[in-house]
């Protein structure tokens, strides 16, 4: 593949995984905020669904695309910008491998909830507390990846 192809898929799957996930923590965040279980249910279903269809096949492409697109132009692994986003890339894929696992489990459970008709167990606000602590530094670091490969400082 020619690099502006490799470049428009690099771009393109970036902003699929960024905005998936972006836009998913938003309304599952709020919907488990709101405290509605039949809601919160079908939001946190959703989310895990979006997470296989949209984040896992993104998150395969951005390394893949990215690596490839450092060859194309001859650039070493070593440059600094390059090599901070390969370690932030590593640092929220280590945040969001468990952050998949823990949907799951917050999906069950609230799902168990809606059809008893019984309230959000403690296990799921306990799940919720981690998941939001893993969200934070992989946005940060998805931030950050966007500057570098934008600026490519020195």
């Amino acid at each position: 593949m020619d690099y502006l192809t490799v470049k428009w898929l690099h771009i393109l799957s970036s902003t699929l995984l960024f905005g998936t996930g972006l836009g998913s923590a938003f309304y599952m965040f709020f919907t488990n905020l709101s405290g509605d279980v039949r809601a919160v249910a079908v939001v946190s279903r959703r989310v895990v669904w979006a997470d296989w269809v949209f984040t896992t096949p993104t998150a395969i492409i951005q390394p893949v695309t990215g690596l490839y697109l450092a060859h194309l132009a001859g650039m070493p692994l070593t440059m600094p910008w390059l090599a901070w986003s390969l370690a932030l890339f590593v640092v929220a894929g280590a945040c969001w491998l468990p952050v998949v696992w823990i949907q799951i489990r917050m999906a069950a459970l609230a799902e168990s909830a809606a059809k008893e008709g019984a309230a959000l167990p403690p296990l799921f606000w306990r799940y919720h507390r981690l998941w939001t602590a893993l969200g934070i530094p992989a946005f940060i670091a998805f931030i950050a990846i966007f500057y570098l490969m934008t600026v490519k400082p020195a």
